[in-house]
């Protein structure tokens, strides 16, 4: 696939996106079973016509490992993807639910049922700075287990990106993408990046409607100290994005603290003053704009038992649980004040 397949159009990104699930599928071990799986449960079309292979898989997966633990042998798995599968096992194939959604208020609720599975990484340590530097021994997208979960890799506007699936997806097409992967760069946003994230918004955007690109700072919830941002497509796009807020001329107030910047020079000096205050930052990237998220430290405001930490989603408007008692049970009010809970003092 070239990089001009990804400027077409919204059916020329999604059929790639789904064709390469499907292919997937044929690869061998427990990480691209687990990826296709959670992509599939997150897409009732994609589930549907993925269910049979995946239960077949899923069926031979669990009793090739039951042989193995029985005869003493644990195989070459990554110890992740065995714990996730694992936990899989327990419930059972019919036991693992598909995605659900439901608007509370001006705020975007989902029930996501196997992102509870995956590993926090890093997200649960508090770090003393917004930047560290890259740890190749560290999880990185240039582990070789990972080239599996590889969709695409090329030159895209005049530089390299490896785009991945992402393993458990909370957004519609959801893919990370990686910039200058081998050059092993931290999760901090220079000035160059900035400008090309900005510019991936402006041209993917206009071509594939409600493209958006998320991003987590280090020590505000990035799981992966590797230069990346999370894109997807949401053509109605997110809650922050809507005009009622005062930030968009609004009479509402939103509740957590948002900066948006719909000039590219703007949005760089909003950046480097966070930047240059050690102030731990989301952010939205959409086409002709921009929305910072400045939020306190990972790890040092609690939070609650329904969710494992706001990220730029929540922070955007849209929340993830993976309890459906929690997803039945959450209204406005209580998603507006974790929010707020976030605010930097």
């Amino acid at each position: 696939m070239t990089a001009a397949d990804f400027l077409k159009h919204h059916d020329a990104f999604a059929g790639a996106f789904t064709d390469g699930l499907k292919q997937m599928l044929q690869h061998e071990g427990l990480g691209p079973f687990i990826l296709v799986l959670a992509n599939a449960t997150f897409d009732p079309d994609i589930y549907a016509e993925l269910k049979a292979p995946l239960k077949s898989r899923f069926d031979r997966l669990r009793e090739d490992l039951r042989e193995r633990f029985a005869s003493g042998r644990d195989g070459e798995q990554i110890e992740e993807d065995l714990l996730v599968f694992l936990k899989m096992a327990l419930i059972g194939f019919e036991g693992l639910q598909p995605t659900r959604f439901r608007d509370e208020g001006p705020w975007r609720l989902q029930f996501n049922h196997l992102r509870s599975f995956r590993p926090r990484r890093i997200t649960t340590e508090v770090p003393k700075e917004i930047i560290s530097p890259f740890n190749s021994n560290a999880f990185n997208f240039n582990r070789p287990f990972l080239q599996k979960e590889c969709f695409w890799a090329g030159e895209l506007l005049g530089r390299r990106v490896d785009l991945y699936y992402n393993k458990y997806p909370f957004a519609p097409l959801h893919g990370l993408w990686v910039l200058d992967r081998n050059a092993g760069k931290p999760q901090f946003l220079t000035r160059e990046d900035h400008d090309y994230v900005w510019s991936l918004a402006a041209e993917l955007g206009e071509a594939v409607p409600g493209m958006l690109f998320g991003y987590n700072s280090y020590g505000a919830y990035a799981s992966v100290n590797h230069l990346h941002v999370q894109g997807f497509v949401e053509p109605d796009g997110m809650p922050v994005m809507r005009e009622q807020w005062a930030h968009h001329g609004g009479d509402m107030e939103y509740p957590a603290e948002v900066r948006y910047c719909a000039r590219r020079e703007e949005s760089w000096d909003c950046l480097t003053g966070l930047h240059a205050d050690e102030q731990p930052f989301n952010a939205l990237f959409v086409p002709g704009g921009s929305y910072l998220f400045p939020r306190r430290k990972q790890g040092t405001v609690e939070v609650p038992a329904w969710s494992s930490g706001l990220t730029w989603f929540e922070l955007a408007g849209g929340f993830i649980v993976s309890n459906h008692e929690d997803f039945e049970r959450l209204d406005a009010t209580a998603l507006q004040q974790e929010l707020e809970r976030v605010v930097p003092d």
